[in-house]
């Protein structure tokens, strides 16, 4: 629709001039008590939201597409718009209608977009809803996460590979950087985030730092330790910035910027949190590692504990603080127990603090506050008596906010409603003038009762009734019956076809003194909520600190309740460079058996000196995946502070996990199995240290046999006598010529999944044990997946011959050639055969795509005759 279309009528000239300072946002523009979508925006949203799209005349200009929603729908309607990726200007009434005579002032009052969001319906409860904003310079990126809903405001910079691991870690709802980087962006995270871009000028000069300042009120970001990282302060700054440009200006509860430290934190790179499948999985219904360890029981649990999954930590104290707060509360009943009923009752104290911070909390939520500031107490009383050294600490730092915990009691109504403009949202005997009011809107309506009551005595008339509309106000009703006892001294204001209703001086004026009543109420109990929330805003960085202590007990809790449930046991965490699990289970796998069958247990021991790398064959199907993911999951379950599923684990710190697990194509952007794979391994192998832990699954079958040997031999070697790093390796592997390794390189010990031959039958025994492989059992898996009968005796044959021919010492390729002429005279035996040309040429002048099944059983018959004959 032509932009000119849209400027006739007064209305549509002020949506055309507040659409334009929103370019490229859905623009919700508030009519009476809807909100109206116009021209492309009424097409996307009639489109999402599946409401109807209609048109109407737009002065003198041609029609114009509308949809529309009631404003009280808003909540209902907006996540959707959100989860389809728009970005939603919310445009309001800035002025009563009654109040003017012109056109109503209208102006955006608040712009949601994905990563800017803290209405409870468009957020998860159980994640962090983060916007991230990219700064590039030369070599390093700078990058800060905020979720505008918690108040967590993080901050990192460097090279691409960090960037990219803390992008798959954090998993933003929206990305935003510079406009004159967008190829760079995709080219290096690609283009699977939510992204917006900027102009260039936030980036410039000292604007951001000024941003950060201004905003956190400081003369310097040292006390952040943030200071030396001047890339990731611009990032930060304009984080801040694109906050201003939505609307977003009451933002004190964002109250601390802290760095993202590297060094604390074991590396994940993002194939291993893919491989492993940490947080979520690219295969449908399947189940992540947090998917089963996640037992908390607050949102805020939920989110921490996340965060500790892909950010297990690497120093041995920390590590050591949590699983003794686990082994105590394992021990500990009641505690556990009394701890538990206290978070339930807690609820999302976290955000429930960041929308006071944002002056959007309501009443009710005003009310949680107040019973989570209760139970705050107790969990302080309880850690406080606790026996262990962390509870008591954390017990120490709770601040229950006793004063504003009072204050909200004594003020707000006990049950308050969810609106202000409902009314009884403050209690009796806060404020004099509106317990006076309360009991002229309230007492009046009962001394209604009683004018009814005398009136009704005084005339005679039984059925008189009082009641009230919207044109006159309070009126008296009398039937058409008794009309003739009505006083003279009422006035008349309506016939209706029974009745006839009257108004009398002294109804009139408790009318005024009501109605006038009402309104003063709601603007004293609307000024009195303010001034409460706004007191409650002073207590944010106590509260919010209260959160993140009561995150940290849930998570311990959760620990605590599935090392009961699931038989998990306290790792034993060192410095050393060994490895032993003993009896390791896979966290998942195990939860997903059926009833009555128990999970094959493995030991795995890996150390720097005599078994640095062990070489896995066995067949396909047997375990050898689950075997490399359970020790990974087993390490980073263990650094993170919980215990794991094993019957013993001593764990020599590990400080980054590598994986290159299973075939993961990435065709859209152009780039084989192949390819994905070596740049996976490369990026292993450039970044290893002594004590890091690589998980290495079928290498090398993405290209053919022999490519495929010799890069798997030659990484095994790199690994063995790279004299940098000794790095522990699990190496799973169908080329069974890898087991000739061993014979060279005293570090690199063979294992295989042990299978069991019955009949004709495999049985897969899932138990690792020493010594090399022999047999893939790959076509007993293809008889397994329904391959045709026909198909597997031929591959029986192939393999047959191949394997005589080997153990003849000739070599596998002449080998193959010889079962490829093989094949080529069994089909061509006879080719001058005059039946077989007639054959052929049938078959030839097929076309097999347009064959119907029909037809082809005909053409079928057509060649038995033809061989009949």
């Amino acid at each position: 629709m032509a932009k000119n279309d849209l400027k006739e009528t007064p209305l549509m000239q002020q949506y055309n001039s507040i659409k334009t300072k929103y370019p490229g946002a859905l623009l919700l523009f508030r009519v009476g008590d809807f909100y109206e979508t116009f021209g492309e925006d009424a097409v996307k949203a009639s489109g999402i939201l599946g409401i109807v799209l209609t048109k109407r005349a737009n002065g003198s200009a041609s029609h114009i597409e509308l949809a529309g929603f009631p404003h009280h729908s808003l909540e209902t309607y907006l996540p959707k718009l959100v989860r389809a990726g728009q970005r939603v200007a919310i445009c309001d009434q800035l002025e009563d209608p009654k109040t003017t005579k012109t056109i109503v002032k209208r102006g955006v009052t608040e712009l949601v977009t994905p990563g800017i969001s803290y209405s409870d319906n468009i957020l998860q409860q159980k994640s962090n809803n983060y916007l991230a904003s990219l700064f590039f310079e030369k070599n390093t990126v700078g990058i800060a996460f905020l979720d505008i809903s918690t108040g967590e405001f993080l901050v990192a910079q460097g090279n691409n590979d960090y960037i990219d691991k803390l992008l798959q870690s954090f998993k933003p709802s929206e990305v935003i950087f510079p406009k004159n980087r967008k190829r760079d962006f995709v080219e290096t995270f690609g283009d699977r985030f939510y992204t917006y871009t900027l102009d260039e000028w936030p980036y410039t000069g000292d604007y951001a730092t000024e941003s950060l300042l201004k905003h956190f009120d400081v003369k310097s970001l040292k006390g952040f330790g943030i200071d030396r990282l001047p890339v990731a302060i611009i990032a930060a700054g304009v984080a801040l910035h694109y906050l201003n440009e939505t609307e977003h200006r009451n933002l004190q509860h964002i109250s601390a910027i802290s760095r993202i430290e590297e060094e604390r934190y074991m590396w994940l790179d993002r194939f291993t949190i893919r491989n492993l499948e940490l947080v979520g999985s690219a295969n449908e219904n399947a189940v992540s590692l947090v998917d089963v360890l996640d037992q908390t029981c607050s949102p805020m649990g939920a989110r921490m504990l996340r965060r500790w999954i892909i950010m297990p930590l690497k120093e041995k104290k920390p590590i050591e603080d949590r699983l003794n707060v686990v082994d105590y509360l394992i021990k500990e009943e009641e505690v556990r127990e009394a701890l538990l009923h206290e978070i339930k009752q807690i609820g999302d104290l976290e955000r429930m603090i960041s929308k006071i911070g944002l002056l959007k909390a309501n009443p009710r939520e005003v009310c949680q506050l107040k019973r989570a500031l209760s139970a705050i107490e107790s969990i302080k009383k309880l850690c406080s008596a606790a026996s262990s050294p962390s509870l008591k600490t954390i017990g120490e730092q709770l601040n229950p906010c006793i004063l504003i915990r009072e204050k909200i009691e004594q003020e707000l109504s006990p049950e308050p409603p969810v609106l202000v403009i409902k009314g009884g949202v403050i209690a009796d005997g806060v404020d004099s003038e509106l317990d006076r009011l309360r009991k002229i809107a309230f007492g009046g309506k009962g001394y209604l009762v009683e004018i009814q009551k005398r009136e009704a005595e005084a005339t005679g008339i039984p059925s008189l009734k009082v009641a009230f509309n919207n044109v006159f106000g309070y009126y008296l009703e009398v039937t058409n019956s008794h009309k003739d006892k009505v006083p003279p001294e009422w006035i008349r204001k309506q016939t209706l076809v029974n009745a006839e209703r009257y108004i009398t001086p002294e109804l009139k004026e408790y009318e005024e003194q009501i109605l006038g009543a009402e309104e003063k109420i709601h603007v004293i109990e609307t000024r009195l909520y303010n001034e409460l929330v706004l007191a409650l805003s002073e207590y944010i960085k106590p509260i919010q600190l209260n959160a993140q202590l009561v995150a940290q007990l849930d998570v311990l809790l959760c620990f605590a309740t599935l090392a009961m449930k699931n038989y998990y046991v306290k790792p034993e965490i060192d410095n050393s460079n060994v490895l032993d699990i003993k009896g390791g289970r896979h966290p998942v796998i195990e939860k997903k058996l059926p009833v009555g069958e128990s999970y094959i247990t493995n030991d795995v021991f890996l150390d720097n000196e005599n078994q640095q790398i062990i070489i896995i064959t066995g067949p396909n199907m047997a375990g050898k995946s689950a075997l490399l993911r359970q020790t990974g999951l087993i390490v980073l379950m263990a650094q993170m502070g919980c215990f794991v599923p094993a019957k013993e684990a001593k764990i020599g710190l590990v400080d980054k996990i590598f994986t290159r697990v299973g075939a993961s194509d990435n065709l859209s952007s152009g780039e084989s199995t192949f390819m994905v794979e070596m740049n996976e391994t490369a990026s292993i192998l450039n970044n290893l240290s002594d004590k890091s832990l690589i998980l290495l699954d079928e290498i090398g079958r993405g290209t053919s046999t022999y490519d495929g040997i010799s890069i798997a031999w030659a990484i095994a070697e790199f690994l063995h006598t790279n004299p940098a790093a000794k790095a522990k390796t699990l190496f799973a592997t169908h080329y069974h010529e890898l087991n000739e390794l061993s014979n060279s390189f005293n570090r690199i010990k063979n294992f295989n999944i042990s299978v069991k031959e019955v009949g004709n039958k495999v049985i897969f025994l899932r138990k690792l044990v020493p010594g090399g492989s022999e047999h893939s059992f790959g076509i007993h898996v293809a008889k397994m997946a329904g391959m045709p009968p026909r198909l597997i005796n031929r591959a029986n044959e192939i393999l047959k011959r191949l394997e005589q021919e080997r153990t003849g010492g000739e070599h596998i390729k002449d080998s193959i050639k010889k079962v490829q002429q093989q094949a080529y005279q069994l089909q061509m035996f006879s080719i001058d055969d005059p039946i077989l040309v007639k054959i052929r040429d049938l078959l030839n002048n097929l076309d097999v795509n347009t064959l119907t099944p029909v037809e082809a059983l005909m053409k079928l018959d057509e060649i038995q005759r033809v061989l009949k004959a």
